[in-house]
This record gives structure tokens, C-alpha cells and sequence, in this order.
């Protein structure tokens, strides 16, 4: 497919996407951070010394992000802009953004998905200087002819994270929580004496747009790593089972049903789970290693735990560990553009201040002249590995059609949320199973 066929294909997607998202109140008219609606889309095409255009994937990691921007062109005269796009519209504000004359010269293509999509826009980093700069090959991603398309930037690990102070005030501790039905007895007795202890076990479980992908794309991900049975995916599979949708329902039940919000108030959003987490009002939350700076001046002692979910030995589970989050520098922009980018990139990883303050907000960069990452949810995950259990991976990487799919998932637990009948759990396992073959197809043909 031609470029100009391929960039009006994938805003076609994006226009139903973002009409979708207008219609639920998902804010699609919100302008990405560090953009400038008012200006032409040409300007600041680049020159003999090359541009940098960063089009940043986290949210979280905005603020540092613009400032280290500011720091490295004042450094070298290099100039560098970074537009971070809105939570969960990356896939939208990239195509919007690759069809302007003065495109982004790094984005992200974090999963196979991504590769199919955008893997044609991405040059080979194989030998590149920044390449030459990791650690491990473990999160990079490459295409079916071999070409590293992509390379990690960071990796996280995600699950439940608790606060151990409350669970204490609620006459329990951590060391009682080893597997589901230990989960289970804890957080439903918060729940029960929520009035008399001044907090509940779970913060809210939205499913709007800045909070559906904790249960569509990270909670989702005990299905699938389950349903490997291990043998790990190297490849979207083209259908799947739903084996192990129960255990799923084990954990997802358990949140939405000791709530600081009741599952019939989910559907619309507005709640703040972090905030939520931080000003004690919940004992636990499902959320990730990326917020540990976020969390840990409200909540020191704050720790995260596997998703248990009732499978067999799973008092021997890991956390989820792995990486959506890989750089692609554009194939199309100009030689000077794409070394002022790989330079860029370079400095951000081995310059002590800025890998520092990188390390910061991330929690950990695979490269060998990064500082050592003070992360605590990355040493949760770590030391569980070190006691011999094993580590969840990002299967749900794979999500074939992602955007599509996860929308289908959510629309099926609003439905369940508002009543948590048979019926409407058999039409979530229906958007799950039949949804992913669907999705597959529409993708692969």
C-alpha cells in the first residue's frame, strides 16, 4: 500500500475513532500537550542541522519531557519539540500528525500491531548508535524481514498495588495475601467495615478512556498469559479460547464489588483512582510501575502484588513485566533530521542528568550508561523473580486491531457493570473471544 493510501486509510480509522470517542464524552477535540493549534502544519521543517519532533506516548512523562527538550536546545541549538498526545488517543494523533509536512522524527510502535501498521514508516536501528547504547535486545521489536523497528525505551511491571498502612489499620497485613482467596478475605472485609475505617479496598474502576485500559488492556493480560500455558506468543494468534475468562472474572469482580464507586456509576468516568490511592481512601489500586514517583511521597510504603486470580499455583505468580514503550525514528524525514533525532535519543539515555531524570519518571531504561532505577514496584518484581516465581508477560500486546478491540470490550462491561447478570457476562466473554477472531480478520484479512 502507497504511503498516501496507507496515511488516508489510518485517518479514516481515526476520524471513526475519534467520532466514537465524542459521542461517549472521551474529549477528542483535546488538543495534545505542547501542541500549537494555530500553527501551520509545515512549520518548523527542518534544515541542514536537522529537527527533533517527539511525539511522546506517555502522559506521565510530559512535564520532564518539555524540559529536557528545552535543556538539550539550549545545549546544542539543536531544536526539539516534544507533543504529547491525550491518554488514549496515541494511534489517532499519530496518523494526524505523520500527514503533515514537518511529521514527528520519533514516535512509538510498541506492539506487533503497531509493527504491521507503522513498521513501513520506521528506519532500520540496527547498528545505530543508539541502538549500540542498550542493555538488552529483550524489548525491541522487529518486522518479518528482520528490521529492528523499534527499540525499548523502558520497561515497566504492573498488578495490584496496596497500601500497607491501611491494611494494617484494617487489622490484617501483607504477609496474609497469597493467593486469591487470601486477597479476596482482606479486601472484602475493608469493603464490609468501609464506614468505620474512613477508607475502602479498591479505588474506582472507570471505563472512560484515561482508566478503561487498566481492565481491558493490563487486567486482560492474566487471560492471555495464562491461556499461553507456556508456550509465549511470538505472534498474534487468530483466535482465542477464553480459557481462563473466569479467573479474569475473579479479579474484575473483586475490584468493581469493594469500590470506592458503585459498578453502576463506572460507565462515564470522572473519578480519579490515583488521586483516590494517594489520599488514602482505598487500601489498593490497578495500576503500574511508571506511577511509583507519582505515589510513593503520599504513600512511602507502598508495594504491588500479582494479579491473583484463583489459577492453580499461582501462589508462585510474578508480576506483569514487559514494554509498550518503543521508539521508531521516521524513515521519510531527512538524513540531518534523523541524526539529530538518534543523537537526541543518545543523550537522553547516557547523559547523567537527563538519564537521571528519565529514570526518574520511568523507573528503569535498558541501557548500559543509564543510573540504576530506585523504582519499588520494579524491585517488587524483581525480588518475586529472585524467590522463584514467575513473571506475567505482555501477552496483551498482541490485542489484534487494539483500539477496535478494547472498545468492544468496554462497551460489554459497561453492559455488565450496570447488571452483573450470566447474560451479560456471556456477552463480555463474546467481545473477548469472538471480538479478538473479529479483530484478527479485520487486520489480516
Amino acid at each position: 500500500m502507497s504511503k498516501t493510501k496507507k496515511i488516508l486509510a489510518l485517518a479514516l480509522s481515526a476520524a471513526m475513532s475519534l467520532s466514537l470517542l465524542a459521542g461517549c464524552g472521551g474529549g477528542g477535540e483535546k488538543a495534545p500537550s505542547g501542541s500549537n493549534p494555530s500553527a501551520p502544519s509545515g512549520s518548523g521543517a527542518s534544515g541542514e542541522a536537522g529537527r527533533v519532533y517527539w511525539l511522546n506516548f506517555k502522559p506521565e512523562l510530559d512535564e520532564t519531557a518539555q524540559a529536557l527538550a528545552a535543556t538539550y536546545t539550549e545545549k546544542t541549538g539543536v531544536p526539539v519539540q516534544v507533543i504529547t498526545a491525550a491518554s488514549g488517543t496515541y494511534q489517532q494523533t499519530l496518523t494526524a500528525e505523520m500527514d503533515k509536512s514537518a511529521p514527528p522524527t520519533l514516535f512509538v510502535i510498541g506492539n506487533s500491531a503497531g509493527v504491521a501498521d507503522w513498521g513501513e514508516y520506521a528506519m532500520d536501528l540496527t547498528g545505530t548508535a543508539i541502538a549500540n547504547e542498550l542493555n538488552t535486545d529483550a524489548y525491541n521489536l522487529y518486522d518479518d524481514a528482520g528490521k529492528l523497528v523499534s527499540i525499548g525505551y523502558c520497561y515497566e511491571c504492573y498488578g495490584v498495588i496496596a497500601n500497607p498502612d491501611l491494611v494494617t489499620k484494617a487489622g490484617h497485613s501483607m504477609d496474609e495475601i497469597k493467593d486469591f482467596a487470601s486477597l479476596k478475605a482482606v479486601v472484602e472485609d475493608i469493603h464490609a467495615n468501609a464506614a468505620t475505617l474512613g477508607f475502602d479496598a479498591f479505588t474506582s474502576c472507570d471505563m472512560d478512556d484515561s482508566s478503561s485500559w487498566r481492565f481491558t488492556g493490563h487486567m486482560a493480560n492474566l487471560e492471555y498469559y495464562y491461556e499461553q500455558e507456556g508456550n509465549t506468543w511470538t505472534k498474534c494468534p487468530a483466535t482465542i479460547s477464553g480459557k481462563y475468562l473466569d479467573n479474569f472474572k475473579n479479579l474484575y469482580d473483586l475490584c468493581i464489588n469493594n469500590s470506592l464507586t458503585a459498578p453502576t456509576d463506572l460507565a462515564t468516568g470522572g473519578h480519579d483512582a490515583g488521586q483516590e490511592f494517594k489520599d488514602g481512601k482505598a487500601a489498593f489500586t490497578v495500576q503500574g510501575s511508571w506511577e511509583y514517583a507519582n505515589y510513593v511521597p503520599s504513600v512511602p510504603n507502598a508495594t504491588m502484588i500479582p494479579y491473583y486470580c484463583g489459577v492453580s499455583g499461582e501462589e508462585k505468580a510474578g508480576l506483569n513485566c514487559g514494554t509498550e514503550n518503543c521508539w521508531a525514528v521516521n524513515a521519510n524525514v531527512s538524513e540531518a533530521d534523523q541524526k539529530a533525532t538518534i543523537d537526541f535519543m543518545v543523550w537522553l539515555v547516557s547523559d547523567p542528568d537527563a538519564a537521571g531524570k528519565m529514570v526518574e519518571q520511568l523507573g528503569v531504561l535498558p541501557y548500559k550508561n543509564a543510573p540504576e532505577s530506585a523504582n519499588g514496584f520494579l524491585a517488587d518484581a524483581a525480588a518475586y523473580t529472585a524467590d522463584g516465581c514467575y513473571v506475567m508477560n505482555w501477552a496483551t500486546n498482541y490485542q489484534p486491531n487494539v483500539d477496535e478491540y478494547r472498545r468492544g470490550l468496554v462497551a460489554a462491561l459497561n453492559q455488565y457493570n450496570a447488571d452483573q447478570s450470566d447474560a451479560n457476562w456471556a456477552q463480555f466473554r463474546t467481545a473477548f473471544v469472538d471480538g479478538w477472531a473479529a479483530q484478527y480478520n479485520a487486520v489480516n484479512g
